[in-house]
């Protein structure tokens, strides 16, 4: 049987001038996910829950994000994992202001060794005397990998404003290509067969569509996620979940997430007629990314 590895991938937008978000092609050769755009993030490392990390991320404490992922503690290794990946894949890095000024090519520099297994994420910012700002990401949606992948994922995803600045960029090695897109512009490529999109992308491009601006989405999302600071108001998308969007779906949500299971009938049954997979595998078009 598959292990089941915690993951966390955050979903940055921008308004250019309208709703765009940040995604990236991955490597045709990597064994999750071949050839697919995704947004950026990974599985979850066990030094992701490091106090010497922990100590330098502002706007959150593990308690809030523990309650609001309905975790008795460590909740705070999804959004610090998220922020990792997120400066290893696209070389974004959202830091509390004000942040020392650091070179570019130091945090290129750093970014490759990160990559390369040479530095873990505390000494980078260590190194740079730099603090990680939670604050203005939140909780999107969470799914899991259907049994049968090659790699399977318990995956929550974060949404957050792109930083002013920072337009990211792919690793070469993981990631060959990346950009600003609008959602419903993806969804057009993808159904053309220009790119392939795999199912929980897909079913988050098609929230992330009905929504004009990166402003608008990011006060919906705020709502669901802020009111308390406990688990939201979550609704049922396909085989996962997301957070109530609208005084309509906060009327039949439920409070908190469930506990996921395996179930790829349920996605594919989603699929909106209109939806022309690519030609990745079964396995691949219903990853998580």
């Amino acid at each position: 049987m598959t292990r089941v590895r915690e993951a966390a991938t955050l979903m940055l937008v921008d308004d250019r001038p309208d709703l765009h978000v940040f995604m990236q092609r991955r490597n045709p050769r990597s064994v999750f996910g071949p050839g697919a755009f995704v947004f950026p993030g990974g599985a979850i490392d066990p030094a992701d829950g490091a106090p010497e990390v922990a100590d330098r991320v502002r706007g959150l404490d593990d308690p809030v994000a523990s309650a609001r992922l309905g975790l008795p503690a460590g909740g705070l290794r999804v959004w610090i994992a998220a922020l990792r990946e997120t400066f290893e894949e696209a070389g974004i890095l959202l830091t509390a202001s004000p942040a020392p000024a650091v070179a570019a090519t130091e945090l290129d520099a750093t970014r490759a060794a990160l990559n390369a297994g040479a530095l873990d994420f505390a000494a980078a910012l260590r190194a740079h005397d730099l603090v990680l700002d939670a604050s203005t990401i939140d909780l999107f949606s969470h799914w899991l990998t259907p049994e049968g992948a090659p790699r399977r994922y318990d995956t929550w995803f974060l949404v957050a404003p792109a930083p002013h600045g920072q337009e990211g960029s792919h690793d070469d090695h993981e990631l060959v290509h990346s950009e600003w897109v609008r959602p419903a512009d993806a969804i057009a490529r993808h159904e053309r067969g220009d790119i392939e999109l795999i199912f929980p992308t897909y079913r988050t491009l098609r929230v992330l569509e009905t929504f004009g601006t990166a402003t608008e989405l990011l006060a919906a999302v705020r709502d669901a996620n802020r009111t308390t600071d406990t688990a939201p108001l979550v609704v049922a998308d396909a085989s996962g979940q997301r957070v109530a969007l609208s005084p309509a779906e906060r009327d039949g949500a439920t409070c908190g997430w469930r506990t996921l299971t395996s179930q790829p009938e349920v996605d594919l049954a989603a699929m909106e007629p209109a939806f022309r997979p690519g030609p990745a595998s079964i396995a691949s078009r219903r990853g998580v990314a």
